[in-house]
């Protein structure tokens, strides 16, 4: 990749942070064109597409950046314990098995839906999924499934399992995540029209809304203006736990990678599904003493700042214009989506999943705890957690799913 404009990563904070607040004061505007144009935008598909678009041009790239890094590091486990501060952990398991049900269809649409997008391009355009050893395109292929169910770590597993080529892997890297991305736009967009695709689906929203109802009135309970120390306090909790989970990581990653090695199938062995864990468990544990009340004093709104910097960054990852430079490819990957998006619409229509179920369902399988938690989010965010746990299912099913995944598609392929 090219140098981009901008290098300098305060620079880029900078500008990220500078769309966010456009976007933000924007989108709670009186004026009659923003209301007009944020009811068919949006706002936090906008912080992701605005950086995707940046990087798309040259001007930054999330290819030199460390943003994205930092985000996902340290921001997101911050984030996760501001957000599950004030959990209704009763109200979340009230929630039912629809939305395991959803994540589940997700799975078994990626696993179905892998080989039979190889099999239709083998069959009209095989020179387009061909090559043999490995630089076989299936072999390939098994990368984008371990990303999709489980994440980076089943990513790169599928990579030595089936002993895929450098060249190859960086281009199915490239297919992951201009695909993924493209994905997560709708589901963001999906949030705001959650009310009418509800309704075309016939779906009983019951237990989220008195999910939401509950979170709000608790909010209007203990809310109060902050002091200083309030603020300082809400911070030192998110990044104390942050820093609880890294090192909880850094011991139990190493170990469990010498004692049990065998676990690396589960994703035990990845220090970032550690953190994750580590940090959603200590916020939920929380819930249930008095820093519950933290929420009182703007918890959620700075856990929800914190995943809005995430958003940026993620879209700054984002190539728009690589879907011209291996349109056949990124067709395969598409066809692959397809599948996974009507494998949802279908058990969703079925079992009268809300578009949350389905959304959140999907993105815990497609983009794990990093962008599970923000699509969650769009809807409520007190619903962030249920993306959380659903990502925490997907690394451990990922490295099968993506395993029998690509067995199906060594037997198809042309």
């Amino acid at each position: 990749m090219s140098q981009p404009l901008i290098t300098n990563d305060a620079v880029v904070l900078g500008l990220l942070l500078g769309i966010l607040a456009f976007v933000l004061k924007t989108s709670s505007s009186a004026h009659p064109g923003w209301r007009r144009f944020y009811r068919c935008v949006p706002s936090l598909l906008l912080c992701y597409f605005l950086p995707a678009t940046l990087n798309s041009v040259g001007i930054i790239s999330g290819e030199h950046s460390s943003l994205y890094f930092v985000s996902s590091r340290y921001l997101l486990p911050a984030s996760l314990v501001l957000l599950t501060l004030s959990v209704d952990l009763k109200g979340i398991l009230g929630l039912g098995p629809r939305a395991v049900i959803m994540f589940l269809t997700g799975t078994a649409g990626i696993v179905v839906g892998g080989p039979v997008a190889l099999w239709v391009f083998g069959r009209w355009a095989p020179e387009v999924v061909g090559g043999t050893g490995p630089e076989a395109v299936w072999r390939g292929l098994t990368t984008v499934a371990g990303s999709w169910i489980g994440g980076g770590a089943n990513q790169t597993a599928m990579k030595e399992v089936f002993g895929v080529a450098d060249d190859l892997f960086g281009a199915m890297i490239t297919i992951d995540v201009v695909v993924a991305s493209l994905w997560m736009a709708v589901l963001l967009y999906s949030a705001g029209a959650a009310d009418r695709i509800d309704a075309w689906m016939g779906a009983d929203t019951a237990s989220i809304d008195d999910l939401r109802q509950r979170i709000e009135a608790f909010q209007a309970r203990v809310t109060r203006v902050p002091s200083l120390a309030d603020v300082v306090l809400v911070l030192a909790v998110g990044f104390g736990l942050t820093a609880v989970a890294h090192l909880g990581a850094d011991w139990l990653a190493p170990l469990i990678r010498e004692v049990a090695p065998g676990l690396a199938r589960y994703s035990l062995t990845s220090p970032f599904f550690w953190i994750v864990v580590i940090a959603t468990t200590g916020g939920v544990a929380l819930s249930f003493t008095g820093a519950r009340n933290l929420e009182g004093v703007g918890a959620s709104r700075y856990g929800s700042l914190l995943l809005y910097v995430l958003v940026a960054s993620v879209g700054m990852r984002m190539d728009i214009l690589a879907v011209l430079r291996e349109p056949a490819l990124f067709l395969v990957g598409a066809l692959w989506m397809l599948v996974h998006i009507s494998a949802l619409l279908v058990v969703g229509r079925l079992i009268r999943a809300p578009v949350f179920f389905i959304a959140v369902g999907s993105q815990a399988n497609i983009g794990g705890a990093a962008s599970a938690p923000i699509v969650a989010s769009a809807f409520h965010p007190a619903l962030a957690p249920v993306g959380v746990l659903l990502a925490v299912l997907g690394y451990v099913l990922g490295t099968y799913g993506a395993w029998l995944c690509g067995i199906l598609m060594q037997g198809v392929a042309p």
